[in-house]
């Protein structure tokens, strides 16, 4: 297949659509998959973000005495708190146990008088935070570097219910930007992969997919060569045969006659050469269901067996039957298992020298009819039973010839026996005969 061009580029062509239209997916998917892991990331660091500021949030206010002032008692809740002085940010109790979710390097906190003023932070709080105060309650904030920071705000009331201020509990989103990179780079590599692995099964698989076609088209091709050249032998001997007469100065009767033999010879061959074919066509197309009726088998070779006794006679070959069972029937197309059984019956009379003998036996199981045609002719190599099937195909082409045959006439068999549901096999050695087996369900 991979000398013929029009296949190979076929192959070529399924492959890179396949690939592109996986890759096209997989991009898509891709996208999916980071989207929806980010929003997964960022739905989780909102709740834990409300969860560490909330839990923060009601244990000051149960601290808070008056607006806008620290109790000392907030020291024991926040001991990294940092309170803004005079001269700048004055650190408290620095050697005391850090609150856990402070503790984890990404959060950091901001206390708000009522006025919007800076009172005090705690955490992971950067020196290069800007301290211009927003009462939004979410916000992203990015630092002077760049970094970015996942913000909530919430109002701060005393004790007795007083506005004390504004709390802030943020983030540092370095983890989360670091994590969804990492993802980013995974895809990256794994989108290339996978659309490598993709290309090499996509022409392995494309491979798989066009051997049955190529198979038919050789097919195809084979018969078209066969059939061509069964026609044009006989059109060939018809044209030598007219342009024979056309020379002839003048024909006498019995000239004329034996070139209109010729002719009608040939013709003859050539109209049953295209019945075959169309025969063999038409079933291809139209598998026999219409004409399905009860066919009595012994009658069937009993009547073979006495109409073809002339022809075995003949050829000098006994032709005798066994039928070891009583009216056995099977439901199909008469006419077209009777052709069934005279193709094998003839081919197995042409195919046995004189002296000879062909026996038809009918026979059943259980759950099939069988009918065998034995002969005592010339056999069939080993390498060859596999190929006595295929249309125009002829174990001896020149005897074959002699006889008149085409190469069709098993071809034809094996077709009526599939379209009946049953099968047509052979055992054969070469000299020493052949059986020719059809099995028809009951």
């Amino acid at each position: 297949m991979n000398q013929n061009k029009l296949f190979n580029r076929t192959r070529w062509q399924l492959a890179i659509s396949y690939a592109a239209v996986m890759g096209l997916i997989l991009s898509l998917l891709g996208i999916g998959v980071y989207k929806a892991i980010a929003h997964a990331h960022w739905v989780a660091i909102d709740r834990e973000l409300e969860s560490v500021a909330g839990t923060l949030h009601d244990s000051l206010e149960l601290k808070l005495q008056q607006p806008g002032r620290l109790e000392p008692i907030v020291n024991e809740l926040l001991p990294n708190l940092r309170v803004i002085g005079v001269n700048g940010i004055k650190e408290q109790l620095p050697n005391r146990h850090i609150l856990s979710a402070i503790n984890q390097g990404y959060y950091y906190i901001r206390l708000f008088d009522y006025s919007g003023k800076l009172i005090a932070t705690a955490g992971a709080y950067p020196a290069e935070f800007p301290s211009a105060f927003n009462s939004k309650q979410w916000q992203i904030i990015t630092d002077t570097k760049g970094n970015l920071y996942h913000q909530i705000s919430v109002s701060l009331h005393t004790k007795t219910q007083q506005n004390w201020g504004y709390f802030q509990v943020g983030r540092s989103l370095q983890d989360f930007n670091d994590y969804l990179s990492t993802v980013k780079i995974i895809l990256k590599l794994g989108l290339p992969t996978a659309l490598i692995l993709i290309g090499f099964s996509s022409w392995l698989l494309a491979g798989l997919a066009m051997k049955p076609i190529y198979a038919s088209y050789r097919q195809i091709q084979q018969f078209t060569a066969d059939a061509a050249h069964e026609l044009r032998t006989p059109l060939a001997a018809s044209q030598a045969t007219v342009e024979s007469a056309l020379l002839m100065p003048q024909l006498d009767e019995k000239e004329a006659r034996e070139i209109l033999r010729t002719i009608d010879r040939q013709n003859r061959r050539l109209t049953q050469l295209v019945a075959d074919l169309l025969l063999l066509a038409r079933m291809d197309n139209q598998p026999i269901a219409d004409r399905r009726q009860l066919c009595c088998l012994n009658d069937l070779v009993s009547d073979l067996v006495e109409e073809l006794a002339a022809m075995a006679i003949a050829s000098e070959v006994a032709l005798t039957s066994e039928l070891r069972v009583q009216q056995l029937n099977v439901v199909g197309d008469s006419d077209q298992l009777y052709r069934l059984v005279a193709n094998l019956i003839v081919n197995a009379i042409q195919y046995t020298p004189a002296g000879g003998k062909v026996t038809v036996i009918l026979d059943c199981s259980h759950i099939e009819a069988i009918i065998q045609v034995q002969d005592t002719g010339l056999g069939i190599a080993a390498t060859e039973q596999g190929r006595i099937f295929d249309r125009f195909y002829r174990v001896n082409s020149d005897r074959s010839r002699h006889t008149g045959g085409s190469g069709l006439g098993l071809a034809i068999a094996q077709t009526i026996a599939r379209a009946h549901h049953g099968s047509l096999s052979t055992r054969s050695e070469l000299g020493c005969g052949s059986t020719f087996i059809l099995r028809l369900p009951l």
